[in-house]
């Protein structure tokens, strides 16, 4: 066997080995679980053993599924494809209860043997639900231990029996948050969940497991839905207090996904559904919703760009594959601000030595205190030890002494977002660094062209823009300008995958891509406050899009002194083709009275005295009367999310994404588009071209030529096509 192994001690202990020696992390393939399915059966059938641990041979136990495996089962090229994937999720149901039950007579539960689940690390996803349908859990108590289900990020729910056995170990209400956020919990916040019994440390992990196996009572065995009289935490649905926790765990599906993620409310259904049947119906139940709801299209999309393509360019997909490795060992970083202090933050736990620079030792100290408070959060929270933090600390040097940067392999400007003050510091810092180095700047708008002038090398001249908070943001957007050669290319994607985060590569432009597509949703939301549509409609329509924030909340959170900023430098840029003056009139009202944003505790938005939202600011009725009669909420939703997805494309048509799988990655992590569709470019797809255009023609009728359809929309209508059809590998050249 390639993937899992079985060895039986001198005590009669089998145990379960799950390691791929082929890959760093676990992930349940279909031949794996065919080994794991044939390895249970002679655990459980061998009378000679008198008990199962299982566990991996690896720091960590699993990372979940392998989704192209559901990709290809639902793909597959029969005449009833749902049928093939519920026959696979029932085996795996049979063979997980033929474990949990692990030999007992199911009239008197008597005679079976324990099943330890020995976790070393992390477990996601169907690893977390094996362990579910052990008898015991241990987890090891290390930084890199976290459990949790986190289907729901990628359009699933736990099908693996997880739905079933969390709701009916925990009750509805209990379960709802661990099933529908997709946390992963730290050891100490997954047992006080209930996701694992005891905590140990990671060096008698085994021995623990295996001593409770030897001196496990039959009662300990037989899991509470098996036992008579059983009654669900909290109620049934029909129950008077059930009946409230169902309630009240509807209410908090439709809350936190609006409506737009079919797999929360299926997992709701099986939750449901489920607590009326005996547990094996209701496992069948959640077999049926889980076959459903990989069949629908949004799943497939969310799949595919959450897990494939992502995977695909973190991989380095678009990585040019003549240069050899530029992994980098030394990091130079100019600017100790916010960007600066977190990309120095990110490097050192990765590893690298960082040489953080700003011009005096105040602004450095803010810097390093900036760093050191995230690391402090990080030990309050469990994430990492004071060893750890004190080692991070370790390899960053702060200071104002640029010939320190002698023998980086990557320097990465961050100093204030103006032209002249970043080609001073590349200046400066280029008179001490090695031939063929290459230099990056990190900036969200700035034409990377412009900026390379001041760099001894256009070829080893780059752009990396990292999103804010650098700790917390997954996508770095990578520019190239005319000149930029295919080193400086490779080294930045190389050091991307250092600090573990989702490049994407794009071509010099006006705001690049994420910004050419952020800046118009924001502005279109701005413009409906001038027309007199209701803020509330506003925010509400696109949070019913699925986007995170709406638009005047996103600009109160990044400044709207940045957005009257942006709106003067792209007038004088565009000229007459500046299409912007309904916007700018809003934005400059808000400017003139002080209210810029959160920072300054007012903006289109109220705010306490500590900063927290209150709601919208009544002070906007004043300048901007609603209008009588306000626009249908389908037509709002369509203007925030057109707007942003004919970007997308427009973005195509003009050279800057040559990959649309980075399109709808780079939309998804960047600033959440669309995320139940798969992203813009998916979500067109989704609805089609054909009635993609005609809303567009609605819009533009109604509201101007900027939702005028690009020809590449057209022309797929034209030809029959989907985004994905007519480049079925991502890239667009």
């Amino acid at each position: 066997m390639e993937e899992f192994s079985l060895s039986v001690d001198s005590d009669k202990i089998a145990t379960i080995l799950w390691d791929i020696k082929s890959k760093s992390m676990n992930v349940l393939t279909q031949k794996g679980s065919q080994e794991f399915y044939d390895l249970i059966d002679k655990a459980v059938d061998d009378k000679e053993i008198k008990g199962i641990i299982v566990t991996s041979g690896k720091k960590d136990f699993a990372g979940g599924m392998d989704l192209s495996t559901l990709s290809n089962l639902r793909n597959t090229k029969v005449d009833n494809p749902s049928q093939e994937v519920f026959k696979f999720i029932m085996t795996m149901h049979n063979k997980l209860r033929k474990l949990e039950q692990a030999g007992m007579d199911p009239k008197t539960n008597k005679g079976g043997k324990p099943v330890a689940w020995a976790c070393p690390g992390l477990s996601a996803g169907i690893g977390t639900e094996i362990g579910l349908a052990c008898h015991k859990r241990f987890l090891a108590n290390s930084p890199r231990a976290k459990v949790g289900l986190p289907e729901i990020l990628v359009g699933l729910f736990p099908g693996a029996g997880g739905t079933t056995r969390l709701v009916r170990m925990l009750g509805a209400m209990a379960a709802s948050p661990l099933l529908l956020e997709g946390k992963m919990l730290n050891p100490k916040a997954a047992r006080a969940a209930g996701l694992v019994d005891e905590i140990v440390e990671p060096e008698k992990l085994l021995e623990s497991a295996k001593k409770w196996i030897l001196e496990a009572d039959e009662d300990e065995l037989v899991k509470a839905w098996d036992k008579k009289g059983y009654k669900m935490p909290g109620g049934n649905p029909y129950h008077p207090s059930g009946f409230m926790t169902f309630v009240g765990a509807s209410a908090m599906v439709n809350s936190r996904t609006q409506g737009v993620y079919p797999a929360a409310k299926a997992l709701l259904s099986v939750a449901y559904e489920g607590s009326l049947v005996p547990f094996d119906t209701a496992l069948k139940i959640e077999a049926r919703w889980f076959t459903h709801i990989l069949g629908q299209e949004n799943t497939s999309n969310m799949i595919r760009s959450l897990f494939l393509n992502k995977t695909a360019l973190d991989k380095g997909a678009t990585r040019p594959s003549q240069v050899p490795n530029q992994n980098v060992k030394k990091l130079g970083v100019l600017g100790a601000g916010m960007m600066g202090a977190g990309i120095a933050y990110v490097s050192a736990s990765s590893g690298m030595d960082v040489v953080l620079i700003d011009q005096n030792q105040e602004s450095v100290s803010k810097g390093m205190e900036s760093i050191t408070n995230i690391l402090d959060q990080g030990i309050k929270r469990g994430k990492i030890s004071n060893e750890k933090k004190e080692s991070i600390l370790g390899r960053i040097t702060a200071t104002e002494d640029y010939s320190l940067l002698r023998g980086s392999n990557l320097v990465v400007e961050a100093v204030f977002e103006d032209t002249q003050v970043k080609e001073l510091a590349t200046k400066k810092a280029q008179e001490y660094l090695d031939e063929g180095t290459v230099f990056a700047t990190n900036t969200s708008t700035l034409p990377i062209g412009k900026l390379a002038e001041a760099s001894i090398s256009k070829a080893e001249f780059i752009g990396i823009h990292f999103f804010s908070p650098v700790h917390k943001m997954a996508l770095v957007e990578i520019i190239k300008g005319k000149e930029t050669g295919e080193k400086a290319v490779a080294t930045a994607l190389d050091f991307v995958k250092q600090i573990r985060k989702t490049p994407i590569v794009v071509n010099d432009a006006r705001f690049f891509y994420a910004n050419r597509c952020i800046i118009p949703y924001i502005n279109e939301g701005v413009r409906m406050i001038g027309e007199g549509i209701e803020p509330a409609l506003i925010e509400n329509a696109a949070r019913q899009l699925g986007m995170p924030v709406g638009p005047l909340q996103l600009i109160d959170e990044t400044s709207i002194d940045l957005g009257v900023r942006i709106a003067k430098e792209t007038k004088e840029a565009l000229g007459n083709m500046y299409e912007g003056g309904a916007t700018d009139e809003v934005l400059k009202i808000l400017y003139d009275t002080g209210r810029l944003g959160k920072k300054s505790n007012a903006g289109f938005y109220s705010y306490n005295e500590k900063g927290k939202r209150l709601g919208i600011w009544e002070g906007l009725r004043d300048h901007w009367e609603p209008s009588k009669v306000q626009s249908d909420v389908s037509e709002v939703k369509n203007r925030l999310a057109m707007i942003q997805a004919l970007e997308a494309v427009r973005a195509i048509e003009d050279g800057v994404l040559t990959d649309i799988r980075e399109g709808d990655v780079g939309a998804i992590l960047g600033w959440g588009c669309i995320p139940w569709a798969g992203g813009p470019l998916s979500w067109l797809d989704l609805i089609g071209a054909k009635e993609a255009v005609k809303i567009c023609k609605s819009l533009e009728s109604n509201h101007g030529s900027r939702f005028s359809p690009p020809y590449l929309l057209t022309d797929l209508i034209n030809k029959n096509q989907t985004f994905y059809t007519r480049f079925p590998d991502g890239k667009t050249t």
